[in-house]
């Protein structure tokens, strides 16, 4: 249904502040207390409310936007780890405006959070920034996203012209939302009562990401060219759900289309079973069996019904995460890939352009083949020099982010990864840079090629036909514009980092917080699961073990394998003996702890977790403290028993008591 010209507040109709000051939420949900902005200042709204917070994992267990409305923002716990907003406050609550302060949104791509907003009668959404995929699921569900001065305006009374909320929006997106949505948009186009304007974009320089979306146009023949702000539709090369999104996309293409729609081109799509593989397993996941399981049906049904690739779980054992699998399976040097998952990103490392939708764009890419693209910006980092012993890639994206991303000087774009630099990383530590892309709020990552890349890539595929391929990679021109600037990062400079708990832009060098006793170590996720990571892993407890060392006594160390192939390549390697002979617990394939399905998910607040995977939102992975760090750190810490950056020798040199942190750490870990 198209939106109406103007937008005014309704009568009886409320405003809801997300306060810092979290009593005045409740008195906001339970009291009837009603704020104005011009009673505010915006640094008294929450900053950088995620996904995760909208809509836990347990919430989207419920795939129907009504039934998720129930619960939102069942991720908000005050100090004392109470729920800030009980079953039904939102949704009972008369608001029809939601307002925060920078970063709405931020984390991973489920579209549920924005339908949980939506199912609860919120139309209007106010924030100073909005992280990009949030954003755009914002828009393609017809949500209006405006900052603060318009909501100043609207509690005074005024009708806001609806060109104020999109004057900033390019025309796609622009008649998108004034349609009502995405669904609504694509209907008219596809009865040809809307034309895509051309946008016009002559010859110029590009960066890779341009290059990949130009070479992509939907109409376009012969060369073409693309800049940042340009409003294009693009074929897409390929795309994957999992279980956790599937049965929305299924659930939307019913009602969009019916129930005997189809998929034109389903060999380039597929579906993975990674993320709730072992909740099961969890506690607190057990009421939450029946929900689970019938995630898994509906994805079988969608497979069937499409006959997209099969990547489910065979005897309880999954295939492997799905941006491992995908990047060692089917994504290709200039490949466009859209999946439902935030750090889809990840196959960047590859040098495609790869990035995370909500389940109504992807639901409609993979029922046309063709995506609506504004072009991104991009902001180049221009590596030199070489990482030191005891430090990673993970090291260098907690730098990124701690320098950059808290600046906002990567949101929404495209981070651009070359330069002598990069050749001194293999294709995993480039899949960590591009993974974690999505943590800096950016629209995706991508690293450029060399010989290293078709190395990687013939062993996994026999028979790849690299000229082909190479044909196909993109390199940035020599004057592309970055509009995010081009910044120099010597590698040499990195120090083992850490991020601490509840935000990856919480950065600092692990000297800093080193000796902070920990109960959990955790390495796995696809961040931290890949080939080279278990090297990392095995490297130091190899060493433990000849200094007659193991896993510290009250630490459970779990290492969680990526995807098969790499649990093959650990059992080949001799890896798995060493990690039983010290200690480590192994675990199936799958994303487990991350998405807190998995063992090596805290149980208490009081305990403390030291892991290796990408993003540490309070209560993502339990409800204790967790801290972000590089595979090597976390090795080293359940060795030590407490935070530790690795060094070569350093379990045959160090004093034993140096392991005991002093009263003041062990008390801190608590508060």
């Amino acid at each position: 249904m198209p939106l109406p010209s103007s937008v005014s507040l309704t009568p009886g109709k409320r405003v809801l502040f997300l306060t810092k000051d979290l009593s005045l939420i409740r008195r906001q949900l339970h009291e009837g207390l009603d704020l104005r902005m011009a009673d505010l200042r915006v640094e008294d709204l929450l900053d950088d409310i995620n996904t995760d917070t909208m809509t836990p994992a347990w919430v989207c267990f419920s795939y129907k936007p009504e039934d998720l409305a129930l619960n939102a923002y069942a991720g908000l716990f005050d100090a004392q780890g109470n729920r800030v907003f009980r079953e039904r406050a939102l949704l009972d609550g008369h608001f029809e405006a939601i307002v925060s302060g920078q970063r709405k949104g931020t984390g991973s791509s489920r579209e549920t959070a924005v339908q949980a907003e939506k199912w609860c009668g919120i139309r209007i959404v106010i924030a100073a920034s909005f992280a990009p995929i949030h954003a755009r699921n914002n828009l393609n569900l017809g949500q209006l996203m405006a900052g603060h001065d318009v909501l100043l305006r609207l509690q005074r009374g005024e009708a806001v012209d609806l060109s104020e909320f999109t004057r900033d929006y390019d025309p796609v997106s622009r008649v998108t939302l004034e349609e009502g949505g995405l669904f609504p948009f694509s209907a008219r186009l596809a009865r040809g009562e809307l034309q895509v304007p051309a946008h016009g974009t002559g010859p110029r320089p590009m960066t890779m990401a341009e290059k990949i979306v130009a070479r992509h146009l939907v109409g376009t023949k012969g060369t073409a060219y693309v800049k940042p702000g340009d409003a294009v539709l693009a074929f897409v090369d390929g795309g994957y759900s999992h279980e956790f999104t599937t049965a929305q996309v299924h659930y939307f293409l019913e009602s969009e289309f019916g129930a005997d729609y189809r998929v034109p081109n389903p060999s380039k799509f597929a579906v993975f079973e990674d993320h709730v593989l072992y909740a099961d397993g969890v506690k607190k996941m057990a009421p939450f069996a029946d929900k689970i399981e019938t995630l898994r049906r509906l994805q079988r049904e969608f497979q069937r019904h499409t006959g997209v690739r099969d990547y489910s779980a065979k005897n309880g054992v999954s295939p492997g995460i799905c941006h491992q699998v995908a990047r060692e399976k089917f994504i290709e040097p200039g490949d466009f890939i859209q999946a439902t998952d935030s750090h889809t990103c990840m196959g960047g490392g590859s040098n495609s352009l790869a990035y995370g939708v909500g389940a109504t764009e992807y639901a409609g890419l993979v029922y046309s083949g063709f995506t609506f693209v504004q072009v991104p910006e991009s902001i180049r980092f221009h590596l030199v020099g070489r990482l030191r012993p005891g430090v990673t890639a993970k090291d260098v994206m907690l730098e990124l982010l701690r320098t950059y991303a808290k600046r906002e000087q990567t949101l929404n774009r495209v981070l651009e990864f070359g330069g002598p630099g990069l050749a001194a990383l293999t294709m995993d530590e480039r899949a960590t840079l591009t993974n974690m892309a999505t943590e800096c709020s950016a629209r995706s990552g991508i690293c450029e090629v060399d010989d290293a890349t078709w190395a990687w890539l013939a062993a996994r595929r026999p028979g790849l036909d690299l000229a082909a391929m190479e044909a196909r990679a993109v390199a940035p021109d020599p004057d592309a514009v970055y509009d995010g600037g081009t910044h120099v990062v010597d590698l040499s400079a990195i120090e083992p980092m850490v991020a601490k708990p509840s935000d990856p832009t919480y950065g600092t060098t692990v000297s800093d917080v080193a000796g902070t006793r920990i109960d959990i170590a955790y390495g796995g996720s696809c961040t931290a699961g890949k080939e080279e990571d278990f090297d990392f892993y095995a490297r130091v407890m190899q060493e433990a073990a000849d200094a007659g060392r193991r896993v510290a006594d009250g630490v459970r160390f779990y290492i969680q394998f990526a995807s098969e192939d790499v649990q093959a390549y650990a059992r080949g390697k001799g890896y798995l003996q060493l990690f039983e002979r010290t200690g480590v617990t192994v675990i199936n394939p799958g994303c487990g702890a991350c998405i807190g399905c998995g063992p090596g998910v805290s149980e208490t607040k009081e305990q403390v977790t030291v892991s290796a995977i990408n993003r540490n939102y309070a209560g993502r992975s339990g409800p204790g403290q967790l801290y972000l760090a590089s595979p090597l750190t976390v090795a080293a810490s359940a060795v030590v028993g407490a935070i530790a950056a690795y060094r070569e020798g350093m379990f045959v040199t160090e004093n034993p008591k140096s392991q005991i942190p002093n009263p003041k750490t062990t008390a801190s870990r608590t508060t």
